[in-house]
């Protein structure tokens, strides 16, 4: 039977694009190739253990909930969240550590006992500032459409005073070092331009408003996991009728006289669809799943967001052990000129690690606990792979670890994936996490939107696409592309 709605990738755009369009009213299927769902939201099983692989923290629970609102039920009904605490620790070569919190003013008393006053005075104005930026940007660059250049113009009044206060004319440096004097306060926000993977010296200061985002909104775990959070979209998914199907590779979005008619999976079947929502990176789409020829007008080549490293440590429990932290070097800012200078791994790479009991409440092994560890790399090439470093990057990842004391003797490495790795698992990201990098002014008006105008029934939903990367995000990216679905299927 033909579908209203194919949605092609079960990563959690995909999901969420399936519950919001099947509340809207519409027959919807789900084609994820791999065998579970997630996508880049993965699992790896180790000794029996199951750990996360891919997002360590979420934000903006609210996202969700009212998705799962409209489906008539809630998140606290599908998914136990709540505040680990310290949301980060932040540590220093000289073995100075900061720890900072979901609460302002415990946020403000360790910044006050670590850095003196002036850094917590100096944070609170920016952490202001921050909140500014959020919420005249969050309406109109996160919550809506695609933003364009014929909307700003017919944004009114309002419009243009919210466009004055977005802060998009400086970069993320230019407005930290306006703000902030205290060279480790600098770090630790510049290091927010890294959660979209680009560049503080030359992302729009806009960006600045993600500090908002973790320290003023909170920074939550989910009880077993991210993992738990892809089950309760997948349990509600399917409790409105969607049919979810794993292993089920789409190798062409069929089009006739420019519009989509369905798809073709590797088996050979054809699927009919009145419109299909693809939970994929735009270039896959673009490249490699559209007829040849097909004319879409949109970027075929991104400048790509960073990607990394990661790794599971199976490690010792102890005491002092957070859920979340940050390992500087000596020197921040060479990082940025390894990654988008040179295009190569970090030299002395910042590590973050992410310790799953106490960050999701997730269960280790009987002697150890599951640890994640990620760096920052730079995305594979645009032809080719990157030559092969040698494991210099996990090499010097590992010696950071062992001379800050943040793994014991005897923890090992015990699953890892490379940026070429992740590259070859998702087809078209060239192992870029958060899509395009957002390294200039006008990156929010270029990234694709979730309506592909000039291919009609054709829709994106993924990290890549409007409005970006990370988990709420590609949420709503998914709740962007149900609802251009459900207007032009309704006309």
């Amino acid at each position: 039977m033909s579908q209203d709605v194919i949605v092609v990738g079960g990563g959690i755009g995909g999901l969420c694009a399936a519950i919001a369009a099947a509340c809207d009213g519409h027959r919807v299927r789900v084609l994820e190739s791999g065998d579970r769902l997630g996508g880049k939201a993965g699992i790896v099983v180790i000794d029996g253990v199951e750990v996360d692989t891919g997002p360590s923290v979420l934000t903006l629970p609210g996202v969700f909930d009212a998705l799962l609102r409209r489906a008539g039920t809630s998140l606290a009904d599908e998914a136990t969240v709540f505040l680990p605490s310290p949301a980060c620790r932040y540590q220093f070569v000289d073995s100075m550590t900061i720890d900072l919190f979901s609460d302002r003013e415990q946020t403000r008393a360790s910044v006050q006992a670590a850095l003196g006053a002036g850094a917590a005075r100096e944070l609170d104005g920016f952490l202001d500032h921050a909140r500014t930026v959020w919420e005249a940007a969050a309406p109109w660059f996160i919550y809506r459409d695609a933003p364009s250049f014929s909307k700003v113009i017919t944004f009114g009044l309002s419009g243009w005073r919210d466009l004055a206060r977005i802060d998009a004319l400086r970069t993320m440096d230019a407005a930290i070092e306006a703000r902030v004097k205290e060279p480790r306060l600098r770090w630790i926000l510049r290091r927010y331009a890294t959660y979209n993977g680009s560049d503080p010296r030359c992302a729009p200061g806009t960006l600045n408003c993600i500090a908002h985002v973790e320290l003023g909104l909170g920074v939550y775990g989910v009880e077993g996991g991210i993992s738990a959070l892809v089950a309760a979209l997948a349990r509600v998914a399917a409790r409105l009728g969607v049919e979810i199907e794993t292993g089920a590779r789409v190798t062409e979005i069929r089009t006739q006289r420019g519009r989509v008619q369905g798809v073709t999976l590797a088996r050979g079947a054809n699927l009919d669809a009145r419109a299909v929502i693809a939970n994929a990176d735009a270039r896959h789409v673009l490249v490699d799943l559209l007829p040849k020829g097909t004319r879409h007008g949109l970027d075929e080549e991104p400048v790509p967001s960073t990607s990394g490293w990661v790794g599971i440590v199976r490690a010792k429990r102890r005491a002092d052990r957070v859920p979340h932290a940050v390992l500087f070097p000596k020197d921040y800012a060479h990082e940025f000129i390894d990654l988008f200078d040179h295009d190569r791994p970090p030299v002395e790479p910042t590590v973050y690690l992410c310790a799953q009991e106490r960050a999701h409440r997730r269960t280790g092994w009987a002697d150890a606990e599951p640890v994640f560890v990620m760096a920052n790399a730079p995305a594979e090439p645009a032809r080719g792979a990157r030559p092969s470093d040698g494991g210099a990057l996990r090499a010097n990842v590992e010696r950071r670890l062992r001379e800050a004391d943040l793994i014991s003797p005897g923890d090992t490495i015990v699953w890892e994936r490379s940026a070429t790795e992740l590259a070859a698992q998702f087809p078209g990201t060239r192992g870029a996490i958060y899509g395009g990098a957002s390294n200039d002014k006008f990156a929010a008006f270029r990234r694709p939107p979730n309506r592909v105008a000039s291919v009609p029934g054709l829709y994106l939903a993924s990290g890549s696409a409007h409005p970006g990367g990370g988990m709420p995000l590609c949420a709503l990216s998914g709740v962007a592309a149900a609802r251009a679905v459900d207007r032009d299927l309704k006309r």
